[in-house]
Order: C-alpha cells, then structure tokens, then sequence
C-alpha cells in the first residue's frame, strides 16, 4: 500500500494529507497536527522506512538558514520518492517579467540577495525530489476576505507592482497529481492564471463585502515589517504551464475572482 510521510503537517500539507487518505494511502507526519514528534529520531526513521513517498513543507530555519529536514534526516531520504513544497521567492526580483521552471534561481545564479529557500530548493532538486513553487498562498480563514472583515487588508501604492497568487486547494491538487502518477523529478510552479497587483485582490474583496477600500500607503509610510517590506520590493509573474502539461493540473481557481466567489 502507497504510504506518506509529511515533514511539517501544516495549512497546506493538511489538505494534501486529507486528499491522499481519501485516495485511500497512508499519510503519517510530523509537526502539532502529525502523529510523529521530529525529534523522535527512532519513530521518525521507523516512519520513514515504510514510506514509498516523503513529502517536506518545512521551511529552512530563520537563524541558520538551514533546512530541518535536510540537516536531520538526509541521509535516510537517499532511495525515496521526494516532494518538497517550496516557494517563487527562489526566482528573486524579476522586474514584472515571467519566470518558468526553467528561469534560474537566486542560489543557481548567485544574484540577487541571498535566500535560504533557494538554497534549500537547490538542494532538494539535487536529491532527485519533485519541488513545488509555491506564490501567495489563500484559502479559507486565509484570504484577502478575511484581512479586509479584520480590518488589516493593506493598499501599497507600488505602480506596476506584480504578484502571482494560489488557492490551497489547487496547490493539493497539483501535489495530489505528482504523487499519484509518480511524476518526473525537477521544479513545478503550482500558480494560478492571472498575477496581478495586491491592490486589485484588495479592492474586489471589498466589493464582494461592501467594505470601504483602505487608504492608499506609500511604501515609505506604511511601516511594513522587514519581511513584508522585502515581499514588496520583488516583483515577477509565475508562470504554471509545465504544471499543466506534465501533470495533467488545471487550477480549479483560474483566478482570484473564482477563489474568493468560493471563499464568499
């Protein structure tokens, strides 16, 4: 029987455990929600051993740049089916142009500023995995819906500014796919059709609600933290082609007009 091990049961990964255990696979995982402590190292390799499929949503850590997973357990991964969810910052600032799989990432050219998830996808593609680019993540308790009812939806005044944006369900869908066809290892962008400005998802969300738009910032006066302030500076539109053509995905989610109907 087809069995999964997650490294990290979190938002994502969930929804992907859910999907394979309706598929009828065994899914056991590490993580607050999973049934393995990571530190556990006996029950993680005893895990790990029946395993025909491993996937990894943990991110490098914060201080050391390293990745958890890598550090711990690599070499008990050589052999394995690898799947490791990852992310489109790894392509760095691309000035509003289109990237593929085939564009090279900051840790592949050395330029940009350094980014421990581009280092830790190097790594992950080098162990022969199947590497999922991930954009802005939504989904529900998780959307720009959500952020206006709060009241912390944010309006950055950034002319020209681009990002590119997926339902969760449509990331699970497209790992859903790699898993159970056994997909040829290298990187998938799992985006949806349509990168377009925060300020556009921003502004249809208050539509839908009937909310007034919040205020128009400049970068410079809206006291973003570093991180969201570094989110803002990069630029580029994901392309999800190869996802389309080699796995059979179609985003359920074309856009984020059909994502936030649903999330409504």
């Amino acid at each position: 029987m087809a069995h999964l091990l997650i490294f990290g049961l979190g938002y994502t990964a969930g929804r992907i455990a859910a999907a394979m255990r309706a598929r009828g696979w065994q899914v056991a995982a590490t993580g607050s929600a999973g049934d393995i402590a990571f530190a556990d190292r006996d029950a993680v390799l005893a895990a790990m051993g029946e395993a025909t499929h491993i996937l990894s949503s943990v991110p490098p850590e914060r201080a050391s740049g390293g990745d958890p997973v890598l550090e711990a357990y690599g070499e008990a991964l050589q052999g394995k089916a690898l799947f490791y969810l990852s992310s489109t910052g790894v392509y760095g600032d691309r000035a509003g142009a289109w990237v593929d799989e085939a564009t090279p990432t900051i840790a592949q050219s050395g330029e940009g500023r350094r980014n421990a998830r581009a280092e830790a996808d190097l790594a992950w593609l080098g162990m022969g995995a199947r590497v999922f680019r991930l954009p802005g993540i939504y989904g529900p308790g998780r959307s720009a819906l959500d952020r206006v009812r709060e009241g912390k939806a944010r309006r950055i005044d950034l002319p020209g500014q681009v990002f590119s944006r997926v339902h969760v369900d449509d990331i699970a869908s497209g790992v859903v796919a790699a898993l159970v066809q056994d997909a040829p290892a290298g990187a998938y962008n799992l985006g949806d059709d349509l990168p377009c400005s925060g300020n556009e998802v921003t502004e249809h969300a208050c539509r839908l609600l009937g909310l007034a738009l919040p205020p128009l910032e400049s970068l410079e006066k809206a006291n973003l933290s570093e991180m969201a302030r570094g989110f803002y500076m990069e630029n580029r539109r994901v392309a999800n082609g190869k996802a389309k053509r080699v796995l059979g995905w179609s985003p359920r989610y074309p856009t984020y007009v059909e994502g936030l109907a649903a999330l409504l």
